[in-house]
């Protein structure tokens, strides 16, 4: 079945001292990192029109000042303006000629802060560490024997940046291998499948992968299942017919709260 590629995040340094902006380059470029660098505020802006980075790393600029004046545009354009900073400042005995005035420091509105001299592995940990946080997503795994449906599930998934459908499965049985291989957050599992039904394959996640929720989302909706979900490890039970109000916050409220969702009012006849 589908699974999705993850793209290598981009980093931007901006610092005018070349050496110590390639050997930073080297420490952060990785399988999952891509570098690019500026040595000026101008060349920063120019590499900001054709990539989108997930960090920048806003190092020493001449003249003093350069480097605050650059870090207010980043703050006030509309597509930079959420971007994590980590703020690099120069060494003690270099801050009267490019360092930050106490006044512009005053008004950093950074991730972190750091000052020269620092070990380039040492400031690629602190920006690893960033990375993830900010760009950590829920990830899904779309289970329902029908593609129509795992198709509208994944469309409305795909519209919010803190959640990612990393696979789909159109039974149970293939929702126990893809859960093995991908290690979802949440499973978004359907109870009439061929082959192993929902019901079967949740008890044996809830077994075998007891870091990995599941969320079932029936049209089967009685209080038969929805207790029987409950009982063997289910996190929540969401009618179809509400899908489209109630799975996304859902899938938050599971993932970054934990508890499981209050217990739907059974269909009525």
């Amino acid at each position: 079945m589908e699974e999705k590629r993850e793209e290598k995040r981009k980093i931007l340094i901006v610092d005018d001292e070349p050496a110590f902006a390639s050997a930073l380059q080297g420490a952060l470029e990785s399988e999952t990192c891509e570098v690019a660098t500026a040595a000026t505020k101008a060349e920063a802006q120019q590499a900001l029109k054709t990539i989108d980075p997930a960090l920048v790393i806003l190092g020493t600029l001449s003249p003093r000042g350069e480097a605050f004046s650059l870090h207010q545009w980043l703050r006030e354009n509309p597509n930079t303006k959420d971007l994590p900073i980590i703020v690099m400042d120069a060494p003690p005995e270099k801050q009267l000629v490019k360092g930050w005035r106490r006044d512009e420091a005053a008004l950093m509105d950074a991730e972190d802060y750091v000052s020269k001299p620092i070990e380039p592995g040492s400031l690629a940990t602190r920006a690893q560490s960033i990375l993830d946080r900010a760009t950590k997503r829920i990830k899904v795994l779309i289970v329902d024997d029908h593609e129509v449906v795992r198709d509208g599930i994944k469309s409305v998934l795909e519209l919010q940046a803190d959640i990612e459908v990393i696979g789909q499965a159109e039974n149970g049985k293939e929702a126990l291998e893809r859960v093995g291989e991908l290690s979802p957050d949440i499973v978004i599992m359907d109870i009439m499948m061929p082959e192993m039904n929902g019901l079967e394959a949740t008890k044996q996640i809830y077994q075998q992968y007891p870091k990995t929720r599941v969320v079932m989302l029936s049209q089967y909706d009685d209080e038969e299942n929805i207790l029987a979900a409950e009982k063997l490890g289910a996190h929540g039970f969401i009618p179809k017919r509400a899908a489209s109000s109630q799975l996304v916050n859902a899938i938050r409220a599971v993932h970054y709260v934990g508890k499981r969702l209050q217990r739907p009012a059974p269909a009525s006849d």
